[in-house]
Order: structure tokens, then C-alpha cells, then sequence
């Protein structure tokens, strides 16, 4: 049934126009992803809603079920979080680089990665032509993971495909 899901997020992406959605390359030791996709309206506008995660995360896609306890500050060492019931918390990913309007990269392993021997780079590009951005987005993971990252290559691509088009639909509501 995840299979499935995961294959109808990619294909609800792929028809929503101008998106294109791959796994670049999977290896046993990691694998990248990316996705790129045009959004109709300017960088600044884009860039606004995707430091706040919690307009456009898939709220399936967070341990406490909820996109409203994402947040993310998009400075040097900030954090991409989420606040859980009870007082806890999670560190998904932290900020280590942030030119508003042009390139966020975030560092760290996301959702069940976090519990192997993972990292990665998260990288959103922004390029701003006529009033529309097109988005870039990678995902390079490496490091450890018990039976390879190469099984878990074409998954993840479905997950970040999910919180791409999330990004694009949230942007063009505003």
C-alpha cells in the first residue's frame, strides 16, 4: 500500500504541469533525488512560504501527524523542527545555507533515516524568469543504512515529490 502512495504522489506531481521528478542516481551507499518544478509567482513569494514548512509539509510526513508544529529558521544553524505532544521535540534538518529568494540548503537525514547512519543535503534553487520561479530541488543521502540506500531511493524521491508539489500548490493559493 506505501508503494502505491508513493506512486501516486509521483504521478500527481509529474501531471501537475511543468514538473519534472527523478531518482538521479541510487547506490548501496546513498542516492539523490530531485525534483523541479515551475511555480507561478515571483522568488520572493516562493521563498516566503517555504520557510514556513507548515503551510506546505505533508502533515502525514511528520512524526506528531501535524505540519502545524513544523518550523523552520532559515539562518546559518537554524533549526527545520518539529514540536511533539508532551513537551518533546525532533531536529530534522538544520540550515547551513540561506540567501533568501535564491538557495536554502538544509542538512540532516529525514523521517526513518534519522535512525541509521544517514545524512544529506537538502537543496531548494530558486530561479526567478518573467514573474515565475522554477524550483530545483535535490536530496543527496549517504552514509550507512543496514540493506543498502539504494532500496530506499525511489520512496524518499515520492515523499519529497509530496512536499514539492505541496510547495507549489501553497505558493499559488496565496
Amino acid at each position: 500500500m506505501r508503494t502505491l502512495t508513493i506512486a501516486a504522489a509521483g504521478l500527481a506531481l509529474l501531471a501537475a504541469g511543468a514538473a519534472r521528478a527523478e531518482v538521479v542516481d541510487a547506490q548501496p551507499n546513498g542516492f539523490e533525488v530531485k525534483h523541479e518544478v515551475v511555480i507561478d509567482a515571483p522568488a520572493a513569494a516562493v521563498w516566503d512560504v517555504l520557510v514556513q514548512p507548515s503551510k506546505w509539509w505533508a502533515s502525514a510526513h511528520t512524526w506528531s501527524r501535524s505540519a502545524a508544529n513544523l518550523s523552520l529558521a532559515a539562518a546559518s544553524g537554524g533549526c527545520f523542527c518539529e514540536r511533539l505532544p508532551n513537551g518533546g521535540s525532533v531536529v530534522h534538518m538544520t540550515t547551513v545555507h540561506a540567501a533568501p529568494g535564491r538557495k536554502l540548503v538544509l542538512s540532516g537525514a529525514l523521517g526513518p533515516l534519522q535512525t541509521s547512519g544517514a545524512t544529506g543535503a537538502l537543496t531548494f534553487l530558486l530561479a526567478e524568469k518573467d514573474g515565475k520561479t522554477t524550483i530545483t530541488v535535490t536530496y543527496d543521502v549517504g552514509g550507512y543504512l543496514k540493506g543498502g540506500f539504494d532500496k530506499w531511493a525511489a520512496g524518499v524521491d515520492g515523499v519529497i515529490g509530496q512536499q514539492v508539489a505541496g510547495l507549489k500548490a501553497a505558493t499559488e493559493a496565496k
